[in-house]
């Protein structure tokens, strides 16, 4: 089964399958599942062409997703930085944006970065 180019895993269960796709979480996947009359534990390689060609019409009318969605999340990017606000200027200095801390905590939005054991600390004087 492939849905906007992207294969889902036969043997998975659809709940968890459907979320290889980018966009679709745990609670979208079940909204879409009831919707279409559909049992959640039911493998993908269980359903029958009705039911693949009935998520995959709920899925491509009410959402946006892959291509898409990841174009729309570019674009947004891009006007905050145009209009150079805040939060685009942290997108563009790679730094969170939502008020946290920088000087510990932050290592996964700046890449990791692993300093020495008292870098950026003052030098306390001798007496």
């Amino acid at each position: 089964m492939r849905i906007s180019g992207i294969t889902i895993p036969d043997k998975k269960r659809l709940e968890v399958a459907l979320t290889r796709v980018y966009g679709m979480g745990r609670p979208q996947v079940k909204k879409i599942l009831e919707e279409a009359n559909i049992d959640i534990g039911k493998k993908a390689e269980d359903l029958t062409e009705k039911e693949e060609a009935k998520i995959r019409e709920i899925i491509e009318s009410n959402y946006v997703i892959e291509g898409d969605l990841r174009r729309r999340v570019s674009e947004n990017i891009r006007r905050l930085k145009d209009i150079q606000s805040y939060r685009g200027s942290r997108h563009s200095k790679s730094l969170p944006g939502r008020g946290q801390r920088t000087k510990t905590n932050s290592r996964t939005r700046r890449g990791n970065i692993r300093k020495t054991m008292g870098t950026g600390k003052r030098k306390v004087e001798k007496k």
